[in-house]
């Protein structure tokens, strides 16, 4: 089955990536250093994007090129789930002290969940 592009799926997939992050449309727009209309366009499918837009926007966002076209994703994050990839997206676009320290306090934070886990039954899966 030949696979096409389309403009409004690659949009909503790119806000849906944008929105995981926590960032505004204007914030996007000047980390791929394109006008804020522009990447407005995208998202709502209305324009196309350059190879060099889509280049910053895969990399900004840290999605493949393919998931950002296809909506298929060939990579070894493919068992990622979105909310882990927009964690990893984030500590990407800090520099190296502020990465290692949140990391530590990452794993320090999943221990003490593991822990109060086994103590008292909680369960982290549950939606507070």
């Amino acid at each position: 089955m030949k696979k096409t592009y389309d403009r409004l799926a690659a949009g909503d997939r790119l806000r849906l990536k944008r929105t995981l992050l926590e960032m505004t449309q204007d914030e996007m727009a000047e980390k791929i250093g394109r006008a804020t209309k522009y990447y407005a366009d995208i998202e709502r499918g209305n324009c196309g994007m350059s190879i060099e837009t889509l280049l910053a926007l895969s990399e900004t966002l840290n999605m493949s090129l393919d998931y950002i076209i296809l909506g298929t994703n060939n990579t070894d994050s493919a068992n990622h789930t979105d909310e882990s990839l927009a964690v990893i997206s984030l500590l990407n676009n800090c520099d190296e002290r502020t990465r290692r320290y949140a990391l530590r306090m990452l794993k320090i934070f999943l221990i003490a969940c593991s822990n109060s886990e086994q103590d008292t039954g909680f369960d982290s899966n549950t939606n507070i």
